[in-house]
């Protein structure tokens, strides 16, 4: 068994930003979305959430690892807004659905 941590890599600088987003083990393997503003008709991204092997524990997170700058809406797997995120180039914002 491979006990090593899970890594990622992280394309951003510039104006181009990353969204890790924290979940339950509930929603380990469902997609999550998010899109650009707050105008529910604008077309989604989403991402899967992975559980993630730490070195003492598991992680269940949504990774957007190259996101432009600016604000987005975080969408429930209902399709109702969760939460809505400010993604600044060079920097990896974080969010919690738990």
């Amino acid at each position: 068994m491979d006990t090593r941590p899970d890594t990622l890599v992280l394309d951003i600088g510039g104006d181009v930003g990353a969204l890790v987003i924290a979940a339950g083990p509930e929603l380990a393997e469902r997609e999550i979305e998010i899109s650009p503003g707050v105008d529910p008709t604008t077309r989604r991204s989403h991402n899967v959430v992975h559980a993630r092997h730490g070195r003492s524990h598991v992680a269940y997170t949504a990774v957007f690892p190259g996101v432009p700058a600016g604000e987005y809406t975080v969408w429930h797997h209902d399709g109702s807004p969760h939460a809505v995120v400010t993604i600044h180039g060079g920097q990896v914002t974080q969010h919690s659905m738990m």
